[in-house]
């Protein structure tokens, strides 16, 4: 069984898209399991619920869990209470690895940390898995560190410390965004739309909608 871990930048990203059928498919066709940690249920369905500008995309979502397109670690045999007490480490260490003005900067929240502990779970206990996640941050921290470095001193216009060479507790977690999946779905012909702008549009829509990708890469994309 395969796994892939939905943060909830990605499935946001394909909500604001319009694109939810599309994640029906792809669940179609995958030998395995999409996974949301609790607390990513929590920013994607329990508190949007109760806010009128997000109230249908929750809605939407929670459809794809009564569904069970996506659905919550215990499909996998993982309790709550593993995922959180990883999670505690994985935030413990994450934000203790740039200091900026002799404070360390807080870099990841609860639910990424949370898709990164199951990731981690998953694969000690043997299950192939990957983590969708469109925020930069979080997929440059656990494979390039030092290019984050770079980019956060560019950004804010500061020294800052890199007080790690590399977060041991990312070190190995496999990493995918909005935008590969959805080349993924056109790939497999998944896509209803049929006109040569399709993959295009697919692309610059989820970057647009929060996928960190470069134009560059979309180019290189397309010419696969």
């Amino acid at each position: 069984m395969k796994v892939i871990i939905f943060d909830s930048s990605t499935i946001i990203n394909f909500t604001m898209n319009g694109l939810l059928d599309v994640l029906r498919e792809l669940k179609k066709q995958f030998p395995g399991k999409f996974i949301i940690p609790r607390s990513v249920k929590y920013e994607t369905v329990d508190r949007p619920m109760n806010i009128k500008q997000f109230e249908l995309g929750a809605l939407n979502i929670q459809r794809l869990l009564n569904e069970k397109i996506l659905e919550l670690p215990e499909a996998v045999q993982i309790s709550d209470e593993e995922i959180k007490t990883k999670t505690r480490e994985i935030l413990r260490e994450a934000n203790q690895t740039f200091l900026a003005h002799n404070e360390f900067m807080h870099i990841i929240d609860e639910g990424e940390a949370a898709c990164l502990a199951l990731s981690k779970i998953l694969s000690e206990k043997g299950i192939k898995n990957v983590v969708a996640v469109d925020e930069r941050t979080t997929r440059m921290l656990g494979e390039m560190p030092d290019n984050l470095h770079k980019l956060f001193e560019k950004k804010f216009h500061t020294d800052i410390k890199l007080t790690k060479e590399n977060v041991s507790e990312l070190k190995g977690i496999k990493f995918i965004r909005s935008s590969e999946l959805v080349y993924v779905a056109w790939k497999k012909g998944l896509i209803k739309l049929k006109d040569g702008k399709v993959l295009d549009a697919l692309l610059y829509a989820t970057k647009f909608k929060g996928s960190a990708i470069s134009q560059e890469e979309i180019e290189e994309i397309k010419r696969l």
